[in-house]
């Protein structure tokens, strides 16, 4: 599997880490952190150093109950931080966390190479048209509802029936569109609870059906803290764990505050394949 990223091949063969750049000052774990050139910099300067292919930048929280904001606000907070990425760290390739296709655009015109929409492409009728039309990878997830209404929306039949037709109906309708590159996303933490998160994460091999690559967040999560008795701040090692047992049922992506430690999971999981490979030789 490869992504496209403005020319750049990108292969998935090996899984990829893409380090989270929150600029929303309430988001759960880093809220308000990075709101200084200084410290945006610093922080994305640090992640690429420790491996990360990708760097994913957003200016809206989608925490459960976060603050909705407007277009003008989000573009507000992401254009000066996309801007100095792109001066600093020539080559570097930029997703953008927004479910809006008129703050995609504008930051595809900057050079950004791929959207990460949170919403699967159905709070904005437009985004799918446009990475048609930018020829970018196109990051879709599953969610129900909004950050603002998503915690009442956790009643499925069947959560890996309803959560899978999701991705096939997605995935129809952009290669219908002539969209090439597309990831999905489980949603982890999105309309579901931690037993549904768990129940996802346990059952991930499934999705390589999709012929998808799948992108995994569930970096320092309620799914982790709170079944850990912990704060996000102490999540670590549980997010750890977790990227261990998502690269074992196949995922491709992690999406995640703490690269290092993630591409730490990235090189022992490949060793041991290797291992086993050894073994059945």
């Amino acid at each position: 599997m490869t992504l496209n990223c403005l020319g750049n091949l990108i292969d998935l063969s090996t899984p990829r880490v893409m380090g989270i750049l929150n600029i929303a000052p309430d988001s759960f774990h880093d809220g308000g952190r990075y709101s200084q050139e200084r410290k945006w910099l610093a922080q994305a300067g640090k992640m690429l150093e420790d491996g990360a292919t990708f760097i994913d930048v957003g200016g809206y929280s989608s925490r459960p109950d976060a603050t909705h904001i407007s277009t003008e606000e989000e573009l507000k907070r992401v254009l000066p931080v996309v801007q100095s990425l792109i001066t600093h760290f020539p080559g570097v390739i930029i997703s953008i966390d927004s479910f809006r296709s008129e703050v995609a655009r504008v930051v595809l015109d900057m050079g950004v190479a791929i959207v990460n929409d949170i919403s699967g492409g159905h709070a904005d009728a437009k985004m799918l048209a446009l990475a048609k039309e930018y020829q970018v990878p196109l990051i879709l997830m599953h969610m129900k509802g909004t950050p603002q209404t998503m915690r009442k929306m956790t009643e499925y039949d069947n959560l890996l029936e309803e959560v899978l037709l999701y991705f096939s109906e997605r995935l129809a309708k952009a290669h219908a569109l002539g969209i090439n590159d597309i990831v999905i996303d489980p949603g982890f933490g999105f309309a579901k609870t931690t037993e549904q998160n768990f129940e996802l994460l346990d059952q991930l091999g499934l999705f390589q059906t999709l012929e998808a690559p799948v992108l995994v967040g569930v970096s320092r999560k309620s799914m982790i803290y709170k079944t850990l008795g912990e704060s996000p701040k102490e999540a670590l090692n549980g997010t750890s764990a977790l990227h261990m047992s998502a690269l074992e049922r196949g995922a491709n992506i992690l999406r995640a505050h703490d690269v290092k430690e993630a591409m730490d999971c990235i090189t022992l999981h490949e060793k041991l394949k290797k291992g086993a490979k050894h073994n059945l030789a």
